[in-house]
């Protein structure tokens, strides 16, 4: 896994091991592909990642001048990997790491971050389980999300997918943007008072 561009552009991250079933790595070509969008967006954002995995995308925004970013994942294995990608990228002042299950109540992160709010959110929630049967944890991500008051007024959200899963904006929210890659959609929501394109 390495940093695409910013400060660590080129760098090298640890990762679990490639047979480990339980992650599923963004490609190089979403993971550039969603920050040329965003660019404008990312530097001093406050940034939460959900399903973080080994914390590729958020190590990425931090790279390219997030504020901060707090990164959720299930797995502890995981949450190892991204601690150590933490500090080994220099970034332990302005990122945080915590287990935690996004389908549940998300009203501890603001105590966990030290953030009320986010500017930008990114989920990349598996698209199987582990017996290659189908799950559809995007809507009701992006739901706890803006149930917990934590996307920032003129904030958006970024949801990866996989093509045929249905996925609703919540309540408050409009897909503005919807790009394919392969089996996977990526789809841009924002406030409906927020700005019009990324």
């Amino acid at each position: 896994m390495r940093i695409i561009a910013g400060d660590l552009r080129g760098r090298r991250l640890k990762s679990v091991p490639k047979d480990y079933v339980k992650t599923r790595p963004i490609s190089g070509r979403i993971k550039q592909s969603v920050f040329d969008i965003i660019a404008g967006l990312v530097p001093g954002s406050r940034f939460l990642d959900l399903y973080a995995g080994t914390g590729a995308v958020g190590m990425e925004a931090l790279s390219r001048g997030a504020g901060f970013v707090f990164f959720i994942e299930m797995d502890r294995r995981c949450v190892s990997v991204i601690e150590a990608n933490i500090e080994l990228g220099g970034f332990k002042h302005c990122a945080k790491v915590h287990p935690g299950n996004i389908l549940s109540e998300l009203s501890w992160v603001p105590f966990r971050s030290g953030q009320k709010q986010f500017d930008l959110v990114f989920l990349g929630p598996p698209y199987k389980d582990e017996a290659k049967r189908a799950l559809s944890y995007s809507t009701p991500s992006l739901a706890r999300v803006v149930e917990a008051g934590l996307l920032a007024p003129k904030g958006w959200m970024i949801s990866q997918h996989h093509v045929k899963e249905e996925v609703q904006a919540p309540a408050g929210c409009l897909r503005t943007r919807r790009e394919k890659y392969g089996d996977s959609y990526v789809d841009f929501f924002r406030w409906e008072t927020g700005p019009a394109q990324p």
